[in-house]
């Protein structure tokens, strides 16, 4: 596959993931980590890396997509900085850990893993809903250890943590509006930490392919930087024409699909 190829795949990867990201109101992580996986087997490149490059350069395509994210749902005054402060300290923590821990992981492990939480993921979609309410925002220390948790997770399926920071915000009674604006707004530093832990885990590995830094692969980067960002204004358009909950039912599906690849591959 030539380079011009390659970043062309990249640009639709990203288009694909910005469209169901506004379309579901998910991470675009959690299709962005399964489709570059596929592609770099597709590259050649090793499969003892292909999950951590995957992770890593997802991590890192999250630091530029949640920045315009974190604008409009500030804006809008939907971000608590009273909660997301003290997470932030764990979330900090708890990337550059997962970070370490994914890199500890062989590769086929890894996609293992990945494929477990994929379904998960997928059969929350399928069920709906969101845990009720069930005790207040904690202090400092509960909102530190819960983003530790959060962030070490997200770090290792490179994921912003959406799939795990709603559901958490959700049961201790937070506003949904400001639940989903503070979710978004810890996006970002688990991806800044995530994504600097894996340039450091992966700095200087033998089985890299060209334009790696780490475990960050710049020319995936790029390509679904450049549309993702305008694809999610897409999806979200679509979000309000078409039938949402028959086609989060199909994409739950095609999780599925793609997780059962992984844990029977």
């Amino acid at each position: 596959m030539t380079l011009v190829y390659v970043f062309a795949s990249y640009l639709t990867l990203g288009a694909l993931a910005g469209t169901l990201a506004g379309l579901f109101g998910i991470g675009g992580g959690l299709v962005i980590v399964p489709v570059l996986i596929f592609s770099f087997g597709l590259q050649g490149i090793s499969f003892e890396i292909a999950a951590h490059l995957a992770v890593g350069t997802s991590l890192a395509t999250i630091v530029f997509t949640s920045m315009s994210s974190i604008r409009s749902h500030h804006s809008h005054k939907a971000v608590r900085w009273d909660i997301f402060r003290p997470m932030t300290v764990g979330i900090v923590i708890g990337a550059v850990l997962g970070a370490w821990s994914a890199s500890m992981l062989s590769g086929p492990t890894l996609e293992l893993i990945i494929g477990i939480f994929v379904i998960l993921v997928a059969i929350k979609m399928l069920l709906g809903g969101n845990p009720k309410p069930g005790r207040d925002v904690p202090g400092n220390a509960g909102l530190a250890a819960s983003g530790g948790f959060i962030g070490w997770a997200s770090a290792i399926f490179g994921i912003g943590g959406g799939t795990l920071t709603v559901p958490y915000l959700s049961w201790c009674n937070v506003r949904m509006q400001e639940t989903v604006g503070t979710s978004a707004a810890c996006g970002l530093p688990i991806a800044v930490a995530g994504a600097l832990g894996n340039i450091w885990t992966g700095w200087g590995h033998p089985n890299l392919p060209d334009y790696s830094l780490g475990f960050v692969y710049l020319p995936a980067l790029l390509g679904i930087i450049l549309t993702s960002m305008l694809f999610a204004r897409v999806g979200a358009a679509l979000a309000h024409r078409l039938d949402a909950i028959v086609l989060k039912r199909i994409f739950a599906l095609v999780l599925i699909v793609l997780g059962l690849r992984f844990l029977l591959s």
